[in-house]
């Protein structure tokens, strides 16, 4: 392969008169060098070399693997933005309550904002993708006691526009970035959702139950489904078993009520002993009560919240709980001749958001805030910035809208993920055919390594983007990066696809002499059609093969992860047996199955690539892909399944001591799937 014709940037020069490389420079990445290589293994790719910060990374804990650190020389599509929050930021749904933002799915229905005219309005929009990241964490505090874990590169919605957490006004951090001077858009803080304790539900069913004590029968203030369901389920638990029946007609001037009848003798009296009050209600009986008295006469409508009362001994409980809560509110006499009045919240979208999260009200359809606009003038100034000094795991999503509510602000999101990543280049072809390469990868592990703090911790290798790709035969980073966990007798474990790692042999052999070395390939299926199909600018799987025996035959204990196994085209007997009975023959010590998993923007990759090579597949993968990015439990216990019963007709075992091996035992391969096309 020639190298000769490389083309770099003018300032660089042009060696051997090639001309200047011309693909722009991604934003994220001041002062990269693009470059462009004319052979025809590289055509149309373009390599972006970088001198990075840092190159041994946490992996998040949350993550489906059986390590804590790894080193990616090489990134294409990332899984680790750094525009993100606390995995317990809460976040605004669109059904009015809260969920931290680490428990969010793709899918799920949230408020963003959107401008029309002079101002953003509140709508609601679809979280696209999700992930996680470990950075540097800063807390921003507003002047109403909001607190917001971030990254320093995390952006808010201020009075000024966007603002970066952190920045500075020259050099090479230059951005708009936040200061005591700003004021931060939204409501503020969000309240904590109540408990769910016994006192919580006597409270609710004090405000919403009817009549308790009449002879079997009871009724409940209310026709919504939501808080009907809401009491039934709270009298179950006091062991109360119910059903509904037909309520009272409905009279001029009254709510329509539904009737419930007790199952058993005596269990009408026991609701009037569930719902009396203490001599002392605690905090959680008023909240209760709150709850129940809006489920059954509250309403809010054009940000309008009122909670109707027809005695005067509902006024005044009402009122006492809000008072307790201190909530502002006015009492108002429409003049009804049935003389019911109304207690009105005030304090704009910052109370009623309030009340509903510090309640949590069953009936969720008046809780929308859709289409209100943003003109809440709560103290939200920045009080202060502080560098919490630690690396923690944070979070990130990508919605319709762009942006997302988090603990009452305007939070804006990293790019769109199945589009975007934040180093501008997409999942899809731009994963192929833009590399980003960490030219001082190997200088970077062996200072990281040196480190005091450092205590010799497992690393693994290629697990996010294969280290043995083929750029790895132009920048030859990883001999460095071995040299370095050699010299340091550090543990380290590589899985790939290349067979490139053959080249590296007598540095292995070094490296396992004074340390544990484990060495796995993915090698999913052998069918050379679907390999070209799927996985064209990879070794053939046969040649991974050839590759594992050499291993072997080196002394080194190899374990293959069967990765990925495509439904509907890898997952059938016969290419379960095909592809175990290769596996064995190489010399391999074990087959580890991982079904195909869809992360976003891998997801949406894949899905175009499937309708248009095997459209039949589609809806397959809809029904099996419907939960998130893994395949259902039972599916993926029927293929292990399937695998381990090949394995055992092939002879394929973990080796014992001695057993085609004389190094130190290496770690099982790490269960990761290597990215997708």
């Amino acid at each position: 392969m020639r190298w000769d014709n490389l083309s770099a940037p003018p300032d660089e020069g042009t060696p051997d008169g090639a001309a200047p490389a011309t693909p722009p420079l991604p934003l994220a990445l001041p002062g990269a060098i693009a470059r462009t290589f004319d052979t025809p293994g590289f055509a149309g790719m373009t390599f972006y070399e970088v001198r990075a910060k840092s190159i041994i990374n946490r992996v998040p804990g949350q993550s489906r693997v059986p390590f804590e650190w790894t080193v990616n020389p090489y990134r294409g599509c990332s899984h680790a933005c750094v525009y993100c929050l606390g995995g317990d930021t809460p976040i605004l749904m669109a059904d009015g309550r809260t969920k931290p933002i680490s428990e969010l799915e793709v899918g799920d229905r949230i408020y963003g904002t959107e401008r029309r005219g002079a101002y953003r309005h509140y709508v609601v929009t679809t979280v696209l993708a999700k992930w996680s990241t470990v950075k540097r964490a800063h807390r921003v505090t507003l002047e109403d006691g909001t607190t917001l874990v971030a990254s320093g590169d995390h952006r808010f919605l201020t009075e000024r526009g966007w603002k970066h957490v952190t920045g500075s006004m020259r050099g090479g951090d230059r951005r708009p970035y936040l200061t005591t001077r700003n004021r931060l858009l939204g409501t503020g803080r969000f309240a904590s959702a109540p408990k769910r304790s016994a006192d919580y539900r006597r409270g609710y069913l004090c405000a919403l139950v009817r009549d308790a004590g009449h002879p079997g029968s009871f009724r409940l203030a209310t026709a919504e489904e939501e808080a009907l369901a809401r009491a039934e389920r709270f009298l179950a638990d006091a062991g109360i078993g119910t059903e509904r029946v037909p309520g009272p007609p409905v009279r001029a001037g009254r709510r329509s009520t539904t009737a419930i009848r007790t199952s058993r003798p005596g269990d009408a009296e026991a609701v009037a002993e569930l719902i009396r009050p203490a001599d002392e209600p605690t905090d959680d009986w008023w909240l209760g009560l709150l709850a129940g008295a809006f489920d059954a006469a509250g309403s809010c409508r054009q940000g309008v919240f009122r909670i109707s009362v027809g005695d005067d001994g509902s006024r005044d409980r009402t009122g006492a709980a809000l008072d307790r809560f201190g909530f502002r509110w006015v009492l108002d006499d429409p003049g009804n001749p049935n003389r019911v009045r109304q207690l009105r919240l005030t304090g704009g979208l910052p109370e009623r958001l309030r009340f509903f999260h510090l309640t949590d009200p069953a009936v969720t359809s008046r809780r929308s805030i859709e289409g209100m606009a943003l003109k809440c003038r709560a103290r939200l100034r920045v009080a202060g910035i502080e560098d919490l000094g630690l690396e923690l795991p944070l979070w990130d999503i990508t919605t319709g809208t762009g942006d997302f509510i988090a603990n009452g602000v305007v939070s804006h999101n990293c790019f769109a993920r199945n589009t975007h990543t934040y180093l501008d280049l997409d999942a899809g072809a731009d994963f192929d055919r833009k590399v980003i390469v960490k030219v001082n990868a190997g200088e970077l592990v062996r200072r990281e390594l040196a480190a005091p703090k450092w205590r010799g911790a497992h690393i693994a290798m290629g697990t996010n983007v294969d280290c043995y790709q083929r750029a790895e035969g132009r920048y030859r980073l990883m001999p460095q990066i071995i040299e370095a966990l050699r010299d340091f007798a550090n543990p380290f474990s590589i899985l790939t696809k290349g067979t490139l790692l053959l080249r590296d042999l007598p540095l292995l052999r070094q490296a396992a002499e004074v340390t544990r070395v484990g060495l796995s390939y993915s090698v999913g299926f052998v069918d050379e059609a679907l390999w070209r199909a799927v996985e064209p600018g990879t070794p053939s799987p046969r040649r991974r093969l050839d590759a594992v025996r050499q291993l072997t035959d080196a002394g080194f204990s190899v374990g293959v992860l069967m990765a990925p196994i495509l439904p509907g085209l890898s997952d059938d007997d016969e290419s379960i047996d095909a592809t175990v009975a290769a596996i064995a023959a190489s010399g391999a010590t074990s087959a580890t199955p991982l079904p195909l998993h869809l992360r976003p923007g891998a997801r949406e990759w894949y899905a175009r690539w499937l309708a248009r090579e095997f459209p039949h597949l589609v809806p397959r993968y809809r029904q099996l892909y419907q939960a998130g990015a893994y395949a259902p439990q039972a599916y993926q216990r029927e293929v292990t399944a399937r695998v381990r019963m090949a394995a055992r007709r092939h002879g394929l075992h973990r080796g014992e001591a001695g057993d085609n091996r004389q190094l130190p035992e290496a770690p099982a391969p790490a269960a990761e799937q290597l990215s997708l096309l």
